[in-house]
């Protein structure tokens, strides 16, 4: 009668220590990231405000182009990982390698399309007259660094998948201080202006990218795994992946649409707006290495043919998922007070924004749920179904956030659309959970 008890609490301290292993330090690097852009933003704003506008619109682009293709990490991590549970390393390394040159040649077409179009989509995103210059400056310069940046991606997805985040954290902040010392350098130092604040993250992506392709080059001739590109292995990796893009564009279809529909409501909306939306990015990171870990485990499980330790550790992760939501949901509610204050003075601004981060608070715990779940499935190489379960929360999301101007509740009711949004991701994922069909072993899916 006491043995069970123990073996159940055994198992779920063995689950803790590599959830708090892999999340961890993966945490510190999704949070390293956007540093790259506060660091740009604050010495440029230095140099004018046309400079700094200039910058808001081409950081806007080159964000939203490497997030497109984060699957490059997600789709790696899984197909890397479910080959280390199979012990067959040198697979493992050789997927990644496919994953890396995929990441290549998607780079290679970005900057193909970037540096000719570069004006119009700086015109397109409405740039006035005096930051139009520096936007296209600074976009056609920082487009050089987008194969770097997808490289990135795919090899943090490799050691992920090895059950290696503390790699990526490392050379996160190395690269953030990095660019900081070069912008400052290139851009005060040398005189180049808003030029050398692009120059100088490129230099530093490329400096990340080329310490994680030593890493990667350095386990393939330890386990004798090829380096050169396999045809088959990289359209294998895309095939893979397309069912991530999916699930991507239309997550950022989703956001889009709740920004135009706060812009519709007035400015203090779309400023409230903002400013939630910059802190459920924030709380979304704590999230998603959760399921960083989930998505690294879950496929080194099934690759071991461990179906049940792969559920044992798919409920112990949504209870990390649930808790950390709670946890962060009282914390934005105590917070709110010193929260506010920080990004407005403007007392309507911040009486249109509280009852939204209310309703933000409260959904953490479901938010917990969903990005735990979609790591799992994720990890378990199940891409259809979240594409799938994706596009059926953007049909219930679009016209119940669309609506919201015709029958009012103003930013609450966006946020509540968005929560709206966030259940039924859960539900999609529950019922996938539960049913077991994600639960596929082998070295490959």
């Amino acid at each position: 009668m006491t043995q069970a008890p123990a073996a159940t609490r055994a198992t779920r301290r063995q689950h803790d220590r590599e959830i708090v292993m892999l999340a961890v330090p993966a945490f510190g690097a999704l949070v390293a990231e956007p540093l790259f852009v506060m660091a740009d933003s604050a010495i440029v704003g230095h140099l004018g405000t046309a400079q700094l506008a200039g910058l808001g619109v081409a950081s806007a682009l080159l964000t939203t182009a490497v997030s497109v293709f984060v699957f490059l990490a997600y789709a790696t991590t899984a197909a890397v990982a479910r080959r280390v549970g199979a012990g067959d390393l040198q697979a493992a390394i050789r997927q990644g390698m496919d994953g890396i040159w995929l990441a290549l040649l998607i780079g290679a077409t970005v900057i193909a399309v970037v540096l000719p179009s570069a004006p119009a989509l700086i015109d397109l995103f409405g740039a006035s007259d005096t930051a139009a210059p520096y936007a296209t400056t600074y976009l056609r310069i920082s487009s050089l660094g987008i194969p770097a940046m997808l490289i990135v991606l795919a090899a943090t997805g490799v050691l992920r998948g090895l059950q290696n985040t503390k790699t990526p954290l490392y050379v996160a902040v190395s690269g953030f201080v990095a660019n900081g010392v070069l912008n400052v350098g290139l851009v005060y130092g040398a005189g180049l202006g808003i030029a050398g604040s692009a120059w100088g993250t490129v230099i530093a992506q490329w400096g990340m990218a080329a310490v994680y392709l030593v890493v990667v080059v350095r386990g393939a001739r330890r386990h004798g795994a090829s380096l050169r590109p396999d045809t088959a292995g990289i359209r294998a990796s895309a095939q893979a992946g397309a069912p991530l893009l999916v699930r991507t564009l239309s997550l950022r279809a989703i956001l889009l649409i709740a920004t135009a529909v706060a812009a519709r409501l007035g400015d203090a909306d779309i400023a409230a707006h903002q400013i939630i939306l910059s802190l459920w990015s924030l709380l979304a990171f704590a999230l998603d290495a959760i399921a960083i870990a989930g998505q690294a485990i879950i496929g080194r499980y099934l690759g071991a043919d461990d179906p049940t330790g792969a559920r044992a550790a798919c409920r112990r992760m949504v209870q990390w998922g649930i808790a950390v939501g709670v946890v962060l949901g009282l914390l934005v509610i105590l917070s709110r007070p010193l929260f506010l204050p920080l990004f407005t003075s403007d007392p309507t601004v911040k009486d249109t924004a509280l009852p939204a981060l209310i309703m933000v608070a409260l959904s953490q715990p479901i938010c917990g749920v969903v990005y735990v779940l979609d790591g799992v499935l994720m990890g378990a190489g199940d891409g259809p179904y979240l594409a799938g379960a994706m596009l059926v929360t953007l049909a219930v999301f679009a016209p119940a956030a669309l609506l919201v101007p015709t029958f009012g509740g103003g930013l609450t009711a966006v946020w509540g659309a968005m929560t709206l949004m966030m259940t039924v991701r859960m539900l999609t994922l529950l019922l996938r959970a539960r049913s077991g069909r994600w639960v596929v072993t082998g070295a490959t899916r």
